[in-house]
């Protein structure tokens, strides 16, 4: 008999992404609105949250054996839902081991502990050959992750990791392990240019970030990355899921942005 939970809401999209990587998708009765991966779940799922908030009496109305969140933004929403005599499972994963232990935690959750575990270990090895192959790079590009521009907020812990796996240097590294966007703001944007960053990525949440204007900014115009064009946007939903987007699109494309570097200075 299976024991396990029969409906689940995900209240973000990397446990959705994952239900279905595992193949467990139909124990998925309700999404947050922001999910596109798969690109099938907006079809496919109802919508009941956004990221800080959730309509609640929705999500009680399917009747959940079991409700998924992620961090404190989202534990009004896990208190609530307690409240109302519903199960729930708050995540708090900022690392690149975190993500594999979330997943982890999620596929013995649904009783898939041995897919979880193969995929786990696929990855692994992906993130072993990727470190392997930047140990061999001359020159390690300094990265100037940015997540918000207003004010200046540096990448969350798990991005900082992937590029210092891709090759790069994280610019602002006594930033990097600090979990609340709050504690990661540089207040002075002329501290980016002190740097000098070789790359810039942009990734805003809910907004698109335009490479050829960070160049517009007072001060930057001398900033290696602008004046080599080494300025780039990841799309959020590709790296600051933390999850398997992050692992698999995200770290694709980091790995693809230092490796562009690598070639134009060796050209």
């Amino acid at each position: 008999m299976d024991y396990f939970p029969k409906r689940i809401v995900c209240l973000t999209d990397e446990t959705t992404e994952m239900l279905y990587i595992l193949g467990e998708q139909d124990r998925i009765v309700g999404v947050s609105g922001f999910s596109t991966r798969p690109p099938q779940v907006r079809q496919e799922k109802p919508k009941v949250s956004a990221f800080t908030s959730a309509k609640i009496d929705k999500i009680l109305a399917l009747k959940p054996d079991l409700v998924l969140g992620f961090s404190d933004l989202q534990a009004d929403i896990a208190a609530n839902l307690a409240k109302a005599g519903v199960q729930v499972h708050l995540f708090n994963q900022r690392s690149v081991p975190e993500i594999f232990s979330m997943i982890a935690v999620l596929g013995a959750l649904v009783g898939a502990s041995d897919k979880a575990h193969a995929w786990i270990a696929q990855q692994q090895a992906k993130l072993d050959f990727i470190q392997q192959q930047a140990k061999e790079f001359k020159q390690k590009p300094v990265v100037y992750f940015e997540e918000w521009h207003d004010p200046i907020i540096t990448g969350i812990q798990w991005v900082s990791e992937l590029i210092t796996i891709a090759g790069g240097q994280e610019c602002f590294p006594e930033l990097s392990n600090e979990s609340l966007a709050k504690k990661r703001i540089v207040a002075d944007p002329l501290e980016v240019v002190k740097r000098n960053p070789d790359i810039i990525i942009g990734s805003w949440c809910g907004k698109k970030f335009h490479p050829h204007k960070v160049g517009e900014r007072p001060g930057w115009e001398n900033v290696n990355a602008v004046v080599n064009q080494q300025v780039y946007e990841i799309k959020s939903a590709h790296i600051l899921q933390p999850g398997p987007a992050a692992l698999t699109d995200g770290l694709d494309q980091v790995v693809k942005i230092i490796q562009n570097w690598q070639a134009a200075e060796q050209a």
